[in-house]
């Protein structure tokens, strides 16, 4: 079942609102130092489970995002495809799959609760299954532009630029 993550943010801000929480509108915290807890949103998909435990705990303060995708991040992708050493067939194929998701412009492709105890951060995510389509195209295009810029470096300390003697 896809969710519809734009609803699903309203529904959790008001209810974190009624039940009294403290709405800090963060970043995401998955970079954070502390190790991360995360909740199992397929066996448990409720967020209200989530903020009851954190009820419990004594939790006041959520820590609140919700991402929003831009076409500018497919158009960046597409830059990164133009470093690739891809044949011409494979480069249109990735174009034409990656603005498959140019229509999702504006639309909410993830969000994040969390909350700190005892030096942990525990959280919720979910992630829009196209918004993790995206995710994964993207990273196999940057691991390409990755492996293409190191052959070329390779290709570059190989020779020495026409500079070496055998005199």
């Amino acid at each position: 079942m896809e969710l519809n993550l734009d609803t699903l943010k309203d529904e959790i801000l008001e209810y974190l609102k009624t039940e009294g929480f403290t709405v800090f509108y963060g970043f995401t915290r998955m970079l954070d130092e502390l190790p991360v807890v995360y909740w199992n949103t397929e066996e448990r998909p409720d967020f209200r489970e989530f903020l009851q435990a954190a009820r419990e705990l004594g939790v006041k303060v959520i820590v609140y995002l919700a991402r929003t995708f831009n076409a500018e991040m497919v158009e960046s992708t597409l830059g990164v495809l133009n470093e690739c050493d891809f044949t011409r067939e494979e480069r249109r194929s990735y174009e034409r799959r990656l603005r498959e998701f140019q229509p999702y412009d504006g639309f909410t492709c993830a969000i994040e609760l969390s909350f700190d105890y005892q030096s942990r951060v525990f959280m919720y995510a979910l992630e829009a299954d196209w918004y993790t389509d995206f995710l994964e195209l993207s990273d196999e295009i940057h691991a390409a532009a990755r492996e293409s810029a190191e052959e070329d470096e390779g290709e570059d300390d190989e020779s020495m630029g026409g500079y070496f003697s055998r005199n």
